[in-house]
């Protein structure tokens, strides 16, 4: 980006040129002779008390180098190389599968996620964990919108109600025993978590007693071996969106629980996660977050095999999928502008009770909560609405059965998507694996060692490029995804242009970005086919 371009961008903004937004949620441009505002419709208030954890604090490291607003006097668009790796790295997370007596059984190697901030604060969320009352592995992706309180709690409990839709009846009826008991309850999950992700610690407690709820329910089924994988996922995507939304119906005394309550279900969250038990994949997907392998094709080319479909007005089969479920006399209202009634992208999510509850049912528990404005509930019922629900957080799960040449999975939201083609994103870690296999650094010492022979040494390494190469993946993604110029080349000045984008201008130009890559253990896969 030249600094013809870097001065547009400016400009553009204190002169109110209008630039497509990529919001979820529509957005509002009020043009003004002295400045622009880019609002987002629906929430972005916090909502964790005073001295509780707060999600300003998630990345403060990347907002020092960030201008709150294109009115400042001293704008600037530079950033130094270190001041660029400092911000692109702060949401990094890895995390390295133990071996056990030098035998690796688990096909997941490792796993590599960061994620960058458009909004403020992030509406975006990631989990990872190892499942351990049944097999395999989690991974998801949540891309929150209307605010990031949907996403927080999908992001917390989804996982959770998984583990336990795939748990055998004796390991459902042992758990409830203890808890009956009061005893210390079999953990469900090992969390990967990054040192700065958060929790709704004041509302954990509810969360568990409506885990209880639901594998009381299962227990009342009366069936065993109980679900399939896919039919476990699917279950635990509309459980949880069900509880969301009786959650906030349901007569509540804490304040603060009943607001973060609201907040959940009328903001809303897509959500794609992946499971992974030996050579069995399965990925569920609701809304526009998308997942795709890498695959390793016998002649050394690589190719993409997409593992999900975005939930859209671009996709015919959501649009028959809505036809089908609405009056014929709806069909030219259901999708309006290329979006869900005229407001929402995705046509799958969570929350969204908008969208999902009667009139009367919104105004009844609008009317009845506290100061709805200071949560910045926004309260709107789209022309057309008649025959709610239009919205559904079902996913549709694909199965795949991972071969060797299948050598890693990238989940990510759109705003990587956005940016980048499933092609190109293969293409930049296969690309990324080759440069870290071959730019390892090998350094054989000549004796005696001088000086110069070291710097000479280091000369070698940094003309190779290992000086400036991510180590984790999904950095070196996120810096391609904002930073590629025409040429497929990062360019140092759009770069920093784009991450010290004020809050005012950065979602016209970018939403947030949240990438997760996992790697797979191609021997561990050879070895299941072997065996069997």
């Amino acid at each position: 980006m030249s600094r013809t371009v870097s001065s547009w961008i400016l400009s553009s903004a204190r002169n109110s040129i209008v630039l497509q937004g990529k919001g979820h949620l529509y957005s509002i441009h009020i043009p003004n002779r002295n400045k622009i505002k880019w609002k987002l419709v629906l929430s972005k208030t916090r909502l964790y008390p005073a001295g509780s954890c707060s999600l300003d604090n998630t990345f403060s490291l990347k907002k020092a180098f960030r201008h709150t607003s294109t009115e400042e006097e001293h704008f600037s668009f530079q950033l130094s190389a270190s001041q660029i790796n400092d911000v692109l790295r702060a949401g990094e997370l890895s995390h390295k599968i133990l071996y056990l007596n030098g035998k690796n059984a688990n096909s997941v190697l490792r796993f590599e996620s960061n994620q960058l901030a458009s909004n403020t604060p992030i509406e975006d969320r990631r989990s990872a964990a190892t499942c351990l009352q049944t097999k395999g592995m989690m991974f998801g992706v949540f891309d929150g919108h209307a605010g990031s309180a949907c996403a927080q709690a999908v992001s917390e409990r989804l996982l959770h109600y998984i583990a336990v839709s795939l748990m055998s009846r004796q390991t459902l009826e042992e758990i409830e025993l203890a808890v009956e008991c009061m005893k210390p309850v079999l953990p469900i999950l090992q969390w990967h978590k990054h040192p700065n992700d958060v929790e709704y610690r004041e509302i954990t407690s509810q969360y568990f007693e409506n885990l209880r709820v639901y594998w009381q329910h299962l227990l009342d089924l009366d069936t065993e071996p109980g679900f399939s994988l896919e039919e476990a996922m699917i279950c635990a995507f509309k459980r949880l969106d069900s509880d969301i939304s009786l959650e906030v119906q349901a007569p509540q005394e804490n304040e603060l629980m009943r607001n973060i309550a609201l907040q959940v279900a009328f903001s809303g969250a897509t959500a794609c996660v992946a499971h992974i038990d030996g050579v069995h994949l399965h990925v569920a997907n609701t809304g526009d977050c998308r997942a795709i392998l890498g695959v390793h094709e016998e002649d050394g080319t690589w190719s993409t095999l997409p593992l999900t479909r975005d939930h859209n007005a671009f996709d015919e089969f959501e649009i028959r999928r809505l036809k089908r479920e609405h009056p014929r006399s709806e069909e030219k209202t259901l999708f309006v502008n290329d979006r869900l009634l005229g407001i929402l992208m995705p046509s799958r999510a969570f929350g969204d009770v908008q969208l999902k509850w009667s009139k009367e049912l919104q105004h009844s528990i609008l009317e009845n909560s506290c100061d709805v404005e200071a949560l910045n509930i926004y309260q709107y019922v789209p022309p057309n609405y008649h025959t709610p629900p239009y919205l559904t957080a079902e996913p549709e799960v694909t199965y795949h059965k991972l071969r060797s040449k299948d050598k890693f999975l990238v989940i990510a939201s759109d705003g990587l998507w956005e940016m980048l083609s499933n092609e190109k994103v293969v293409n930049l870690v296969a690309g990324h694996l080759t440069e870290l296999n071959v730019q390892k650094p090998q350094l054989a010492f000549e004796k005696p060692v001088n000086l110069g022979y070291m710097h000479s040494l280091l000369l070698q390494r940094k003309n190779r490029g290992i000086a400036s190469l991510d180590q984790n993946i999904a950095t070196h993604l996120i810096r391609h995804a904002i930073g590629s110029n025409e040429y497929g080349e990062v360019d140092q000045e759009k770069l920093a242009a784009m991450l010290t984008l004020p809050e005012d201008l950065a979602r016209m130009y970018r939403d947030d970005i949240t990438v997760t890559v996992v790697y797979f253990n191609s021997e561990t896969i050879e070895n299941y086919y072997r065996n069997n």
